[in-house]
């Protein structure tokens, strides 16, 4: 038995990496896990491969940047299992380019997930939560909101802005509603984040940088320890980083 039996946890960006890696560690620990992505077909055989191995799993394809089907993905989970315990905020995108580069479509895409679709889930969770004063918010945040690499800007500025909202909840949720807030931080992950960079120069950047990345279970492990807490207890920050690093 574990703090996380029998709780609600809503995943977003669940599909792949470190979203699919985590859903089917918390699943293990006996959580009741709602997938969220865009990738329905995707989200649906990660569902099956939880429930194969004993799990409690079900799926709503969702885009974060979204503010109705965030809201309907909430729905959805309260629904199906009553309430939500916990929110994983995990959805992202990490596109590298340089100011000179202008690549003004990778920078909005980036804030159009990295930040509205933070404040969309938060948003959306918050009355269930509020109403029990209880609950655990998890944003994913990065090594990036602490220390600017080359190509890196707008994406770290992104990540400074979830260590900023994690640290207000953290200070106003936390004391006045009993809603924990936490974020984890980790360094360069193997999720195939680099494939998914448009700028030429970007992507070089990244592929280098993605030689010394960890696996998305060494995150997930984290998270699990994050999360499996009891009420009294917060991880605030972990970071999680490479033995080497290229950063």
């Amino acid at each position: 038995m574990t703090d996380l039996q029998g709780k609600t946890i809503v995943i977003t960006g669940a599909s792949s990496g470190i979203g699919a890696a985590t859903a089917k560690a918390l699943a293990a620990r006996g959580a009741n896990i709602v997938l969220a992505a865009r990738d329905q077909d995707g989200l649906d055989q990660l569902a099956a491969d939880i429930r194969q191995t004993g799990g409690t799993a079900v799926a709503k394809a969702t885009d974060v940047t979204d503010r109705e089907q965030v809201q309907a993905l909430a729905d959805f989970a309260v629904a199906t299992y009553g309430t939500i315990d916990v929110l994983f905020n995990n959805a992202g995108l990490m596109l590298f380019s340089f100011w000179k580069d202008r690549a003004l479509d990778d920078w909005n895409r980036m804030l159009d997930v990295n930040i509205r679709g933070y404040l969309n889930a938060i948003h959306a969770v918050l009355p269930v939560m509020l109403e029990r004063n209880s609950g655990h918010i998890l944003n994913m945040a990065s090594v990036a909101g602490h220390q600017i690499g080359d190509g890196a800007g707008v994406y770290s500025a992104t990540k400074f802005f979830v260590q900023a909202i994690t640290e207000s909840m953290r200070k106003e949720l936390g004391v006045r509603e009993g809603i924990k807030a936490s974020s984890i931080s980790p360094g360069v992950i193997d999720t195939g984040w680099a494939d998914k960079v448009n700028d030429p120069t970007g992507k070089q950047a990244a592929q280098e940088l993605n030689q010394v990345a960890i696996s998305p279970q060494s995150v997930a492990d984290a998270i699990v320890y994050a999360l499996d807490q009891p009420a009294n207890v917060t991880i605030n920050d972990l970071v999680i980083s490479p033995t080497r690093q290229n950063w």
